[in-house]
């Protein structure tokens, strides 16, 4: 993987590269401020956040199992991470309305709206109203006229 930095102070990978710059620019012009606030993590990284958001439910008076589960709605264990792959973005901006945007319009730009409030019991996390994933411009497209997760979509390629 050969990563390249973006505006925030955060990298991907190459390859999404220049549609994120697209998508943000045009997001820009809409004057929604955004910006890249998570892009690539490594292993260690994502083990960090992994145990923090743990520690976190256990510190609210979790047991240590139900800790684990509660933790997984929000952020995954290392090596099951999207961020680890490059392909994954969490965008923030001046408004809430950017995400409202992004939602929109993301699939225009190759990447999907990763985790919908409607596909939680679909994709196992919550919703992440700032978490997009690159998987091209047709796969995006088809993903949202068809208003199905990666995991629908991925589950029809199977069965054709």
């Amino acid at each position: 993987m050969v990563l390249r930095d973006v505006p925030g102070g955060q990298q991907v990978d190459t390859r999404i590269y220049q549609p994120l710059m697209e998508m943000l620019s045009a997001a820009e012009e809409k004057d929604l401020g955004p910006i890249v606030v998570s892009g690539y993590r490594t292993a260690q990284e994502q083990k960090k956040l992994y145990d923090d958001k743990v520690s976190e439910y256990r510190w609210q008076g979790y047991g240590k199992a139900e800790s684990e589960e509660l933790a997984q709605q929000w952020v995954n264990k290392p090596g099951n991470s999207e961020h680890q792959l490059g392909f994954a973005v969490d965008i923030n901006g001046d408004t809430y309305d950017i995400y409202l945007w992004l939602q929109e319009n993301c699939y225009k730009y190759g990447f999907i709206f990763r985790y919908p409030g409607n596909k939680i019991s679909i994709t196992g996390g919550a919703e992440e109203v700032w978490h997009y994933r690159y998987v091209g411009v047709e796969t995006a497209t088809e993903i949202f006229k068809k208003g199905i997760c990666l995991e629908e979509y991925l589950e029809e390629l199977e069965q054709n």
